[in-house]
């Protein structure tokens, strides 16, 4: 059975230029996810899909693969995750060896753990499923969420909530935006990850923050910096 770790990264982010490469606490950002990988004991190799030299360079450094530069229509503004993944998983059963099992593991994300890779593994497994995928719950009620109309005003996406005590209502959860496990046959087919087929690997509130935004970088410092301290 041959499991990879593929992370798709890009040279043209735009929000935070070369965000994959920037040093995040002493490192590449990219190493983090390449040493986590590499720690889980979970993957026969760590592939790096990308389009950027430098990014290649890098991500060699530090124990990766770049066995191809991923092609230019599918590292624009526009191409989603899945087609990046099923070109990684066709390229390497063609030319390589290949693929059952294919991790997702995304470039910009420090807090990503050996440990929960390594559940992810297990419950992909357990649950005969497609995906196994990284999870956190929202900090408040979406049902109580409120919109900012054009006026100025504010207005209830669910009015039919307004008198519906917190602890009443339905827990809701969101992706992590960190890792996602998946059959190689489900990556080919690009199935929606998002779906029945799919199980979550649960993750506390404080170890996910998405970094699209210099300013979600300097939270995510601050929170990764609080957690070093607190581990040792």
């Amino acid at each position: 059975m041959h499991r990879v770790a593929i992370i798709p990264a890009r040279g043209g982010s735009k929000r935070i230029p070369r965000k994959n490469i920037k040093e995040f606490c002493g490192k590449p950002m990219i190493a983090w996810s390449i040493e986590a990988a590499r720690s889980s004991g979970c993957f026969d190799k760590v592939v790096v899909s990308t389009d950027d030299t430098k990014i290649a360079d890098v991500a060699s450094e530090w124990g990766a693969s770049v066995p191809f530069v991923r092609p230019s229509e599918l590292s624009d503004d526009f191409t989603g995750t899945l087609p990046v993944m099923r070109h990684a998983v066709e390229w390497l059963g063609q030319n390589e060896t290949p693929v059952d099992y294919a991790c997702c593991l995304y470039a910009t994300a420090p807090f990503v753990s050996p440990d929960d890779l390594r559940r992810g593994w297990e419950l992909i497994c357990q649950a005969e499923c497609n995906y196994a995928f990284a999870v956190t719950s929202f900090g408040f009620p979406i049902q109580r969420a409120i919109r900012i109309t054009e006026n100025g005003r504010v207005a209830m996406f669910s009015p039919e909530y307004f008198n519906t005590r917190s602890q009443d209502l339905e827990e809701a959860w969101h992706d992590a935006g960190q890792f996602y496990w998946g059959t190689a046959q489900a990556w080919r087919e690009e199935k929606m990850v998002f779906a029945e087929y799919s199980v979550p690997v649960k993750l506390p509130r404080h170890r996910v923050q998405d970094i699209d935004t210099p300013e979600d970088w300097i939270r995510a410092e601050w929170m990764f910096q609080s957690q070093m301290k607190y581990r040792q």
